[in-house]
């Protein structure tokens, strides 16, 4: 039986992977810590807080003190790392955000975890986990074979930069001092509850609400997609399975152009509101509700600066030691993320206010 700590578990990926071991581990107890850096992230706990077994706690990764006092009170002996700066647009922006929460919040978190597990520990196995991104390796060209392990690191963004640094920290901690560390770099995530600055979510409301869907530059910038269950099942395995101190690629083998997901979104969007009447009256100025075309809607913005053109992630060496493998292919996950959005109105509602739309306004402005 674990005792587990989940920092950024009001997060995207860190809310569902708090879910997901609760149904697949319910006799774990887990600690769920975030500092709610977006209002309405509570929300995305609810389908678990009332769990005998589960209990949030409102604490920033970079209190230290704070964060090694719950690890010792908790006799917590797996820390599964989620809570960074995630989004490169802020990043370019501003970075000094993720300098702070991604560098330094992840330095407190393994001294913290240094100071209880090597200093004062009577307890039994322990594991540190670090969640991390494939944007770490920078970009491919069209041909190139997709990034592994032994991939060098080549950041291109403040967001990619940040998430590196805190990645060696975390190997440092491992060689330097014996902490028991594994790593997973993993591909783009979607999936529910993702906060609609990001790709997907973005073009889901837009299209529902009947305004543009940006698309930066040429909508040709490929990424690898994976379902957010999937990634959490890919944690669970290294968890149960990952060497320590290695690093684990976890990817969806589902590599799209931006535009081409833009226009899957648009089709299901279509065919989904256009077969209810139901949600023709809740979403009014969705062309589908029209009898238009949502993909109408698709507006090409001004590319973001340093855009890496493509993402791809080899997953075999977490197949081959851990059994890996996404259960969704892009189109069922993909119509699972749409069907969830149009279900969870409030939700996404919730947290589009206005200080996000003034943001976002910012950020896609038509090229």
């Amino acid at each position: 039986m674990r005792r587990m700590l989940v920092t950024g578990a009001a997060g995207f990926i860190g809310s569902n992977f708090v879910q997901f071991w609760v149904e697949h581990h319910p006799a774990d107890k887990i600690i769920g810590l975030d500092a709610l850096t977006y209002a309405g992230n509570m929300a995305s706990l609810e389908p678990v807080a009332a769990h005998e077994r589960f209990t949030f706690v409102k604490v920033d990764i970079r209190d230290g003190d704070g964060v090694r006092d719950i690890i010792k009170r908790e006799g917590i002996d797996t820390i599964v790392h989620f809570a960074a700066e995630s989004h490169v647009d802020r990043s370019i922006h501003g970075p000094d955000p993720f300098i702070d929460t991604n560098v330094r919040g992840t330095h407190e978190l393994l001294k913290a975890a240094r100071a209880v597990w090597t200093e004062d520990w009577s307890g039994g196995a322990r594991r540190f986990h670090h969640i991390s991104t494939d944007e770490v390796y920078g970009t491919l060209t069209p041909t190139a074979p997709a990034f592994t392990e032994e991939s060098p690191y080549a950041p291109n963004s403040p967001y990619a930069a940040s998430k590196a640094a805190s990645d060696h920290l975390v190997r440092a901690y491992h060689h330097t001092y014996g902490l028991p560390v594994t790593t997973t770099n993993c591909s783009n995530n979607y999936g529910p509850y993702h906060f609609p600055e990001k790709l997907i979510p973005l073009t889901i409301v837009n299209a529902l609400d009947g305004k543009p869907l940006p698309v930066y530059g040429d909508g040709m910038q490929i990424r690898d997609w994976l379902f957010v269950r999937d990634h959490c099942r890919g944690i669970e395995r290294v968890l149960e399975k990952g060497r320590l101190g290695e690093t684990y690629n976890l990817g969806g083998n589902a590599e799209r152009q931006n535009l081409d997901v833009v226009k899957a979104i648009c089709a299901h969007v279509n065919k989904i509101v256009a077969a209810d009447p139901k949600l023709r009256e809740r979403f009014p100025k969705c062309p589908a509700a029209l009898g238009a075309d949502t993909a109408d809607l698709i507006t090409f913005v001004k590319d973001r600066p340093g855009h890496d053109r493509r993402y791809a992630i080899d997953a075999m060496k977490a197949t081959l030691e851990t059994g890996y493998g996404p259960s969704e292919s892009f189109e069922t996950g993909l119509l699972k993320t749409v069907k969830w959005y149009i279900a969870n109105e409030p939700w996404w509602r919730a947290v589009m206010d206005g200080s996000y739309r003034d943001w976002v306004e910012m950020n896609y402005k038509a090229g």
